[in-house]
């Protein structure tokens, strides 16, 4: 029995979770190239077409560009695409990356989240997905494995919406969420099929009928593509919220695009992504049986980013701490807390915002970092320059 047919939950690990998400989500092209963390996926991906359990075709390719290529031959010719990369092979494909969008093919790709070189390292921080963070992809940041997996079949879903037609990025920490095992509870197939309706293309590349795609963009039309594709990209957020709703009401679990914990009093906010979200709720609870009002702000909806969702999520505490996985090079601060800066900048009575960077590299989170920023946060004098926590002695 294929563990997709459990009604209970399954102990898997989320790379495989990830994998029999694209199956249940019926995909027909996968186009794939080995890298550490993401590898897991698509084996097991190549596992379930050799053995009949997935009907698509597999795309052995050479590496991470010819991967996206694929992806967008395979997405304009009106298959269902998915593929999956992480840091150097991202940054290898990125020429391709920044096309899809333009051409709006609703490619999936799960990005398993890790450094970038140099020094070469293989573990978790969010630079590999900062680099690119102006793509044009919808991009979700997803914290456990079951939102993972729920995710792969919304971002499908998403993506597809003939109003909005947009590559999508679901973005897992790698190995410390990619190679956990957790209990999944996987969605039954005919409702899947129920909320997953197939792939249909209004634009639909034909033998019959050639066209010209990706041509040259004179400076006459640059411009206006450029700005078509950020308009895209925008316009998508309502229909975001409609797949996350519709999926709420047909399998009862509720995803907002900014999620909220322990807030309603909280002086001092805690702005996180990813797993570490999980440890920071832990840290947060402790925090409040000390009597310290402190709360959290997960952004799931990195891009088109939710702003409204989020001033609203904020409103009223005075402090702002947000936590960053990268360092923008010569810039005294990271890229989340850059932008919610400048979004802040006009707001009446904005909290004091500061910036934290952490677990670079794959270097561990403990709860005690969080108690240490809610603390550093609350002091006077720490504005205009990241500090990273946890650096050794």
């Amino acid at each position: 029995m294929s563990v997709t047919d459990s009604t209970k939950p399954v102990g898997i690990e989320v790379s495989l979770a990830i994998a029999e998400a694209v199956k249940l989500a019926e995909a027909e092209v996968i186009a794939a190239y080995p890298i550490t963390p993401q590898t897991h996926i698509v084996e097991h991906l190549s596992d379930l077409v050799a053995d009949g359990e997935l009907n698509a075709e597999y795309v052995p390719v050479e590496s991470e560009h010819s991967a996206m290529s694929a992806c967008m031959g395979s997405s304009a010719a009106g298959a269902r695409t998915f593929t999956a990369t992480s840091s150097q092979g991202l940054m290898l494909m990125s020429e391709i990356v920044f096309i899809a969008p333009l051409l709006r093919l609703p490619i999936v790709m799960a990005v398993a989240n890790r450094a970038i070189s140099g020094p070469i390292n293989i573990w978790n921080d969010h630079s590999d997905i900062m680099a690119v963070r102006d793509c044009g992809w919808i991009q979700m940041f997803v914290e456990n494995g079951q939102e993972a997996t729920d995710m792969t079949i919304i971002s499908f879903r998403i993506a597809e919406d003939k109003n909005v037609m947009m590559p999508f990025i679901l973005n897992l920490d790698g190995f410390t969420l990619s190679h956990f095992i957790e209990p999944i509870t996987f969605p039954p197939q005919n409702l899947v099929k129920k909320y997953l309706p197939a792939y249909e293309t209004s634009h639909k590349m034909d033998l019959n009928k050639p066209i010209s795609i990706g041509l040259l963009g004179a400076p006459d039309v640059y411009t206006e593509a450029r700005k078509a594709t950020d308009d895209a990209l925008v316009a998508s957020k309502p229909h975001i919220v409609k797949a996350l709703d519709e999926f709420e009401k047909m399998f009862g679990r509720k995803y907002n695009l900014v999620e909220k914990y322990r807030t309603e009093d909280a002086e001092t906010i805690i702005v996180t992504m990813g797993s570490i979200s999980e440890t920071a709720m832990t840290a947060i609870d402790e925090m409040r049986e000390a009597g310290e009002k402190v709360g959290l702000v997960r952004i799931r909806l990195w891009r088109p980013f939710p702003v409204e969702e989020f001033r609203e999520a904020i409103r009223g505490c005075k402090n702002l701490a947000v936590v960053d996985r990268h360092i923008i090079m010569g810039f005294p601060e990271g890229p989340v807390a850059t932008e919610i800066r400048a979004l802040m900048y006009h707001e009446e009575n904005r909290p004091k915002i500061t910036n934290f960077v952490l677990g670079l590299g794959g270097r561990d989170v403990p709860r005690d970092h969080f108690k240490y920023i809610a603390d550093r946060a609350k002091a006077e004098g720490r504005q205009g320059h990241y500090e990273i926590v946890g650096v050794f002695e």
